[in-house]
């Protein structure tokens, strides 16, 4: 192999072995919520084509959560199967609850289940209302464009 060749196969082994490596469950779960503020707030309740205040009103949802766990290695390190079976009971088992909270709201109470039980490990979620809209909320253990270790 000749020198050129030896540095690119060096340099492939270093970029897999520092590669970012996550995992990512999914699951579902029914669940009522409202937004108060829909009824009283004129960027909300305009009048016209745009008008939600409908929101107020507590409606349904299947509400759809898709979650990524930083790992540390390629071995199960965490199940796909356990993760997501723990995530839905933390529901079935009201440890959290859907409430009349936005998608925002169950990212963040999630989160505070999932870095208690696996620290220091980024971790995304995104919920979104029927497939359709949602958030994702990216929380990283750094902040690269802030060039800040957290």
């Amino acid at each position: 192999m000749n020198q050129r060749d030896q540095s690119l196969a060096e340099q492939r082994t270093t970029v897999r072995e520092k590669a970012d490596r996550k995992i990512w469950v999914t699951f579902r779960k029914e669940g009522i919520h409202k937004y108060p503020a829909a009824a009283t707030d004129p960027a909300l309740a305009t009048g016209d084509e745009y008008d939600v205040s409908f929101l107020a009103n507590p409606h349904r949802h299947m509400f759809h959560f898709r979650v990524w766990i930083d790992v540390w290695h390629n071995d199960r390190d965490i199940e796909f199967i356990q993760f997501k079976r723990w995530l839905e009971n933390l529901y079935r088992d009201s440890t959290l609850s859907l409430d009349y909270k936005s998608c925002e709201m169950m990212a963040d109470d999630l989160y505070d289940q999932i870095a208690a039980r696996y620290p220091n490990r980024a971790i995304w979620i995104e919920v979104a209302e029927d497939g359709e809209n949602g958030a994702v909320i990216q929380y990283n253990l750094t902040q690269p464009a802030l060039s800040i270790k957290l």
